[in-house]
Formats: C-alpha cells, sequence, structure tokens
C-alpha cells in the first residue's frame, strides 16, 4: 500500500507541478501578448507620424511648385513688358521727353505712397505693407530704370 501511495503523491506532486507550470505558461503568455500589442501600437504610432510627415513634405512640395510657377508667371510678364517698351519707335520730342519723365514721375510718387501708408500705419498694418509696398517700389525701381543703359551694338539713344 505505501507503493501506491507513493505511486499516488507522486501523481499527484507531477499534476500539480504540471498545472502550475500550465498557470506560468499562461500568465508568462498574457504578458508575451500585452507585450506584442504594446510594440504593433507603437509601429503603428510611428507609421501614422512617418505619413503625417510625408503628407507635409509633399503639401510644401506643391507649395514651392506654385510658388516656383507663379514666380516664372511673373518674369515672363515682366519680359514681355520689355519687349513692347522696347518696340515703341521714337516720336516727337515732346513726347519722348513726356514718356521720359512717366517713369520717375511714377516710380517718385510709388516711394511716396509706400512712405505715407507706413508713416500712417499702426504696428501691425506696418508689418502687412512693408514688404508688399517695398516689393512693388522696388520692382518698379529696377523695371522702369534697369532698360535704361545702353542699347546692344554701342547706341545710346536719341
Amino acid at each position: 500500500m505505501e507503493e501506491v501511495a507513493g505511486l499516488a503523491a507522486s501523481a499527484a506532486g507531477g499534476g500539480l507541478f504540471g498545472l502550475v507550470g500550465t498557470v506560468l505558461g499562461r500568465f508568462a503568455g498574457f504578458f508575451e501578448a500585452r507585450q506584442r500589442q504594446a510594440h504593433e501600437r507603437a509601429r503603428w504610432r510611428h507609421e501614422t507620424a512617418l505619413l503625417e510627415l510625408q503628407h507635409r513634405a509633399h503639401a510644401a512640395e506643391t507649395e514651392a511648385e506654385m510658388a516656383l510657377a507663379e514666380t516664372s508667371g511673373s518674369w515672363t510678364g515682366l519680359a514681355a513688358s520689355i519687349e513692347a517698351e522696347a518696340a515703341i519707335a521714337s516720336s516727337y520730342r515732346w513726347v519722348d521727353a513726356v514718356r521720359g519723365l512717366t517713369r520717375p514721375l511714377l516710380t517718385l510718387l510709388l516711394w511716396l505712397i509706400a512712405g505715407g501708408i507706413w508713416l500712417g500705419a499702426d504696428e501691425a498694418g506696418r508689418s502687412a505693407i512693408t514688404d508688399t509696398a517695398t516689393f512693388a517700389a522696388t520692382a518698379a525701381t529696377l523695371w522702369w530704370f534697369g532698360d535704361r543703359g545702353p542699347k546692344q551694338g554701342g547706341a545710346t539713344g536719341p
């Protein structure tokens, strides 16, 4: 009988040890699953952040392309305007004199308007108008007087 009791105790001990092993395995599996889910959530957060960065980069690239197209169009318009101005033939002396005074007077008036607006504006208005007025006045000055240099071939004009 002693042998049967020893056999039963061994079976009970082995069963209990197996049951404890199963519980520990399930417990470890639970933590492994949690760790796997946490890793998966972190991966998805990373993927989402990466997609957002790619979207921002694409939006910035699109903005840059639009600005380039706008600038290119502005330069094309400037070139066409200069060509049209060059195509105007010389006329009577007084017409040439009025035409010659138009650019300096318009430039001076534009700078005076820009300065008057800047002096009359508050701080917020100054920051808004300064860039625009300075751009317009500088562009006008350089554009209107930039083509006044000597013509190709050494001719200096009438």
